[in-house]
Formats: C-alpha cells, sequence, structure tokens
C-alpha cells in the first residue's frame, strides 16, 4: 500500500502527480486531440429518438387543436391564445416523459444486457473521490469502508483508492473526520489505500474541491468514480462501471441511475418509493434516445481523468448582475464539454448497486430545490456556447423547464380560477362590478371536465406504466411486500404525490422568482435524518400556499371558482400540515415501517446493511470520544 505523506496538519495524501485542467472558452469550439472519433448516431438511435419525440410533439399538437376548437366559435382573442400556448408548454414535457416511459419499457422487452468480453478489459487506476462539506462523518466513513470490503470481496482486477476530500468549516465535524479517517484506516487500509485532503479555504465549492485534486493528484489515475457525501455503491457496481469506462476507450464518462435508499420519513418513502417504480423504465428510456449524448448528475459516475482535465473545466460567467460568478450545476456543463471534445458521456441504467440518500422532509426538500433551481436557471446563458452538441443543448434546456415549468402551471391555474364559472359568475366581474375589459376565455362544464382528466390522465399515466412493468425492471413483488402491500403502496404514493404537487408547484415559482430576483442560495449540507420543524418555520414556508388555498375556497363558497380546482385547493390550504405530515417517521411502529416500502426495506442489499452497521459503529465511537474530550 501506498505509504500515507502527511502534506499539513489536515492533509494525508500521496505523492503529488500534477495534472493540468485548463479553463474552457465558450465563445470557441474545442476537440480533445486523445478522444478518439464516434460515428454519427445509428438508425437504431435515431428511430428512438423519433419514438420519443414525435409522439410528444403529436399529442401536443392534438392538444392545441382541441383548445383552439374550444375558443374559436367568436374568433381568438388575445388571452385565449396565451392560454393555449401555455396548455401546449406544460403538456409537451408531460407528453414527453409519458413516451420517454414507453420507450423504456418496450426496450426492456426487447433486449437484454451485452456482456463484456474479459479479454477486451485492460485495468484501469481509479480513484474513488467523496468530497464532504460539514457532513455527518460517520455516514461519510461508515459508507466508504463498507465499500472498500465489498470492493476487496468483489476481487476486481483494477486498482482502487479511496480520496476523502473535505472542505468542511465546522471544526467540530473536522475533528470528527480525522478520527473516523484513522478509524477507516485502521480497520481497511491493508485492503486499498486510502486518503484524506481538507482544505484551507473551499474556493468554487465542489467544482474547486475536485479541480484541486485533478491539478494536484489526478496524472496518478486513469479514471475517478465521483461520489456524493449520501453516496454508496456496491462493489458489482463499481466494478460494472470500471469495466465499462475500460472496455469503451470513446467514452469520457458513464453515469449510473442512483437508486435511493435510507428513507425513514412519509417525505423520503414517497420519492425512494417513486424512484424505484417509475424511475428505472424512465432511465431506461432516457438511455435509449440519448445514447453517446447523455447528461451527468455530478455523483455516481466513473469519468475519464484525463479527459475531464482536458476539456471540463469550467470559466465563471459574468453576467448583468455579478462579475466571475460559479457555473453552480457543473455537472450538465462538465458532460456538454466532455461531449463537444469528442468523447462519448453513456448512461448505464442497468446498473444495479448504485445508490444515494434523499431530504427527509418536504421543507429539506425545497432547500435544495431552490440551490438546484439557481444552477439550472443558468444554463440557459450557456445554451448559445460555441461548440455543444444538438442533444446537450437539450439537456441544458431541459434542466431549466423543469423549473420554469412551476410558473407557466401557475398562470395556467390562476387563469382558470379567475375565469370561474363563465362569464356571468367569475372573479374578475365580482370585484370589478360590470364586464372586464379584458376579454377572458370562455370555458364550458365539459371543458373544465375535459382539461382535469386529461392533466391527471397525463400526469399518473408514467406511473401507472412504471408500475405495469416492475417484472421487466427486474423488481420482485416479494421484495416489494408482496402484491397487497405493493398495491397499497402505489395508491398510497399517487394520493400522497396529487397532495404534495400543487405545493411545490408554488414552491418552484418562488424558486424561479427567487432566482431572477437575484437571490443566492447558501450552500449548505442536505438534512436527511427526520426531524420535525417548529410551527413558525412551517409558517414562514408556506404562508403563501396557504393563503392562496384559502382564497380558492372561497371563491368556490360563493361560486366564483369552479369545483373542478378543489383538489389543488385542499392541497394549498392545508400547505401547514400536511408539511409537516411529511416527517412523520414510519419506522417507529411495526405496521407503519412496510408502508411505501421498496427492496431496500423488504429485503436490502448486503451494501446497505454493511453500511448501516459500519455507520452505527462509527458513530458510536465518535460520541465517546466526544464525551471524553467534553470530561
Amino acid at each position: 500500500m501506498t505509504e500515507l505523506r502527511p502534506i499539513s496538519p489536515v492533509a494525508w495524501m500521496p505523492d503529488p502527480a500534477p495534472l493540468a485542467q485548463p479553463v474552457q472558452d465558450l465563445r470557441a469550439a474545442y476537440r480533445d486531440g486523445a478522444a478518439p472519433e464516434l460515428a454519427p448516431p445509428s438508425l437504431g438511435v435515431r428511430l428512438w429518438r423519433a419514438a420519443t419525440f414525435l409522439p410528444a410533439i403529436l399529442i401536443t399538437t392534438g392538444l392545441i387543436a382541441v383548445f383552439t376548437d374550444f375558443f374559436a366559435m367568436n374568433g381568438l382573442s388575445a388571452s385565449e391564445a396565451i392560454l393555449i400556448g401555455l396548455v401546449a408548454l406544460t403538456f409537451f414535457w408531460i407528453s414527453l416523459s409519458v413516451t420517454t416511459v414507453s420507450v423504456g419499457i418496450f426496450n426492456l422487452l426487447r433486449r437484454t444486457p451485452k456482456a463484456l468480453a474479459a479479454q477486451t478489459i485492460e485495468p484501469l487506476n481509479v480513484a474513488l473521490l467523496v468530497p464532504i462539506y460539514n457532513e455527518s462523518p460517520a455516514d461519510v466513513f461508515g459508507n466508504a469502508c463498507a465499500m472498500i470490503e465489498e470492493l476487496h470481496a468483489a476481487g476486481a482486477r483494477h486498482d482502487f483508492a479511496l480520496y476523502i476530500l473535505s472542505d468542511t468549516r465546522d471544526e467540530r465535524i473536522a475533528a470528527q473526520e480525522l478520527t473516523a479517517f484513522a478509524a477507516l484506516r485502521a480497520k481497511v487500509g491493508g485492503l486499498m489505500p486510502v486518503y484524506y485532503r481538507r482544505r484551507a479555504m473551499n474556493i468554487d465549492r465542489k467544482v474547486g474541491n475536485l479541480a484541486d485534486w485533478v491539478e494536484h493528484w489526478g496524472g496518478g489515475s486513469d479514471a475517478m468514480l465521483v461520489l456524493d457525501a449520501d453516496s454508496l455503491m456496491s462493489g458489482e457496481a463499481i466494478v460494472a462501471l470500471s469495466d465499462a469506462l475500460a472496455a469503451d476507450p470513446s467514452a469520457g464518462l458513464i453515469q449510473s441511475f442512483p437508486q435511493l435508499f435510507g428513507a425513514e420519513t412519509l417525505f423520503a418513502r414517497v420519492q425512494q418509493f417513486a424512484s424505484t417504480i417509475y424511475g428505472s423504465v424512465l432511465s431506461e428510456g432516457l438511455a435509449a434516445w440519448a445514447d453517446r449524448e447523455g447528461n451527468y448528475w455530478g455523483h455516481n459516475a466513473i469519468i475519464r481523468t484525463r479527459a475531464f482535465a482536458s476539456c471540463a473545466g469550467l470559466p465563471k460567467l459574468n453576467g448583468i448582475r455579478a462579475k466571475g460568478a460559479l457555473i453552480l450545476s457543473h455537472d450538465f456543463v462538465e458532460a456538454g464539454l466532455l461531449r463537444r471534445a469528442g468523447w462519448a458521456v453513456r448512461f448505464l441504467p442497468r446498473v444495479k448497486g448504485s445508490y444515494e440518500e434523499v431530504p427527509a422532509t418536504l421543507i429539506d426538500y425545497i432547500k435544495r430545490d431552490r440551490r438546484w433551481c439557481q444552477g439550472n436557471l443558468q444554463h440557459l446563458r450557456l445554451l448559445r456556447s460555441k461548440g455543444f452538441h444538438t442533444v446537450t443543448r437539450f439537456h441544458l434546456f431541459h434542466g431549466a423547464m423543469s423549473y420554469l415549468l412551476s410558473p407557466a402551471w401557475f398562470v395556467l391555474l390562476t387563469i382558470w380560477a379567475l375565469i370561474g364559472q363563465g362569464p356571468e359568475a367569475n372573479v374578475i366581474q365580482y370585484f370589478s362590478g360590470a364586464n372586464p375589459q379584458v376579454n377572458w376565455p370562455e370555458m364550458a362544464h365539459v371543458n373544465n371536465l375535459f382539461i382535469l382528466f386529461f392533466m391527471y390522465g397525463m400526469l399518473l399515466a408514467p406511473k401507472f406504466l412504471g408500475a405495469s412493468a416492475i417484472s421487466s425492471s427486474g423488481l420482485r413483488l416479494r421484495d416489494l411486500g408482496g402484491a397487497g402491500q405493493f398495491s397499497l403502496s402505489f395508491i398510497s404514493e399517487v394520493v400522497i404525490s396529487i397532495l404534495y404537487a400543487p405545493i411545490l408547484m408554488v414552491q418552484q415559482t418562488v424558486a424561479v422568482c427567487r432566482a431572477l430576483l437575484g437571490f443566492k442560495e447558501q450552500w449548505a449540507p442536505q438534512t436527511r435524518r427526520g426531524h420535525s420543524y417548529g410551527l413558525w418555520t412551517l409558517v414562514k414556508f408556506h404562508w403563501l400556499e396557504t393563503l392562496m388555498g384559502a382564497g380558492l375556497v372561497a371563491g368556490m363558497s360563493t361560486g366564483l371558482v369552479t369545483l373542478w380546482l378543489l383538489p389543488i385547493a385542499v392541497s394549498l390550504a392545508g400547505a401547514i400540515p400536511l408539511s409537516a405530515l411529511s416527517g412523520l417517521n414510519l419506522t417507529r411502529h411495526r405496521w407503519m415501517e412496510k408502508q411505501l416500502g421498496t427492496q431496500e426495506v423488504f429485503n436490502a442489499p448486503a451494501i446497505i446493511r454493511a453500511a448501516k452497521a459500519e455507520r452505527a459503529q462509527l458513530q458510536q465511537m465518535l460520541d465517546q470520544t466526544d464525551r471524553i474530550a467534553a470530561e
């Protein structure tokens, strides 16, 4: 094993192996001379893309025709045209998710994964990178211990080394990191090289953290497998990604599909269940049409180190409000830079054993979502960058649209509420006392019913499609609690998702407004343990939804707002209690712990069981050390 060399009081690293990482110029195209020539997308890939996008376009076009027919009797007014435009905008993306899931299911039914030929795989030197920032040391180092032991047992031909790259600012947590590092090295240091470095200044956040490693030590590794603080990967998954990169010299990055684990609260379980049941088929569809022009989600992916250093150095952005702004959602951009330089970016959703954790409550999810929103909207400024491929631009645009759709839905539902029961009974006329100057669209009873059923039908279609294809996804009913428990969990997830969706719509609209107004979201570690927020915190977070819901209910009671909006009104009016309920711990009682359960609950893989045991043991040791220090 390589001997540890203390570089400073907060760094125990191997000898330096510098690797230059030049900053990229987004105004000029770039190609990496080391990247092999990639063939254009095959006929099969083009067919997958046609099967995904054309039906979505046709569905949206048909819906536009129907709405135009609704309103065309007396000619289209400006407000009616705006309404049709909003409908087209929102439903295209919903249709796209439906067609992507459909393609994923079809692809699962017709294809079997190809085994890699053993002779084509050359051993790689792979660095496992774990960047952390004020995280729980017991969780981070406990996960690392479980992964190292599994990798050793797997007997892989590749050489692995683990690097804990700390940006922690809290001195108490930093002291615990050193204690945990010493314990980890004492336990598994003979199985794999284990290193630790804590930066004196966390310049450029995670981007700077990884860049610091690349520039000082990246030259010693063929590949880097980037993990998050909450990442957990089985030995089999790590080896599978390493084998795939070794077998494909054209690949610059290969992304796995991280499944969620560790969920104990109601809200976390809903996300974990949805990701397991629907996410697998959605990811399969995405992999089919993206092919070698995939995306990167910032973790649980393996990257060719020299390719990344050559072409993924991120520049700073200059804007009206800020000069030298950091690119926040850097992963999408790094994937695009690799692809424009000639490297393939692949997505392998069938690599099992890749995991990450999930926010425990609605408020924790909202806090994280605000950071992601700010970064994804930033992508709109990068769409005109030179050399980006069309699919890369779509990934960037799609990331921004995932947040911009919420304001679009918000405006659409606001118009629907203002239209009310028709020209004789609506909010505008009630407060104006006369016919308003704006000619609002007139919605008949049948139109309201059509919109409601079509909207919920399209939103729920991916869920029902995913549930119908669980066997094709490799899931077994017994690992979901059996047929009866799975059915109950599925219905529960649908109902709970419908309840929380309007709240998230409003909160994402707020997040977009905050980003456009220049609010800077704080970089903070994600809260993953179940806990409860006080009433004042709940009120501060959800007063807007509550007022909106109360207004809708009041409008319905007076006959000014259509009753078809009742599900949305109930959700918004009950935002505060629903948010409090999101943190309900489902593991406290035996009958509750099975609800919304997945394989990670009913038949947890060995890596998850091992990680939980290592975490608990390490946490006990750290608590004991803290007590001794306090005495």
